[in-house]
């Protein structure tokens, strides 16, 4: 368990310091997305369009920071497949709980809520990182 949270030598990265690698790059990643859905459905872009756009824009930054600084690989076509796979899945669910509160609520409780939403797939995305996306084929 020691060996798991704080690493050896010759190991990967340990759990604790992919963890806060994670989440510092996750918290600039969830501001630039959450920015780039309000200013696109402030001009009038429809709600799953702009939340597309914004989870784009995201993942373009978020797939080579983790991969270089939470993981230490180098990134590989193998590791982006399955990267592009769990960006579909999350992309796919942060849509329909946006657009859900878009439609139930309003355009202002998506505002609000895709931070909250964003933060809650974070985590299930960074299991999913470690375990399968950045894992060596």
């Amino acid at each position: 368990m020691k060996q798991i949270l704080f690493g050896s030598v010759g190991s990967r990265p340990p759990l604790l310091r992919q963890g806060a690698s994670f989440l510092l790059i996750g918290i600039l990643l969830v501001l630039i997305d959450w920015m780039v859905f309000v200013l696109l459905t402030a001009l009038g872009l429809y709600t799953p369009v702009a939340n597309i756009v914004a989870r784009v824009v995201g993942a373009l930054v978020g797939f080579l920071a983790n991969g270089l600084w939470t993981f230490s690989i180098r990134v590989s076509r193998h590791h982006l497949f399955r990267y592009v796979v769990l960006w579909l899945v999350m992309t796919a669910l942060s849509t329909g709980l946006i657009g859900e509160l878009t439609s139930h609520l309003s355009l202002h409780a998506a505002w609000l809520g895709k931070p909250l939403v964003e933060t809650v797939l974070a985590a299930i995305s960074f299991a999913v990182s470690r375990h399968w996306v950045y894992r060596s084929p």
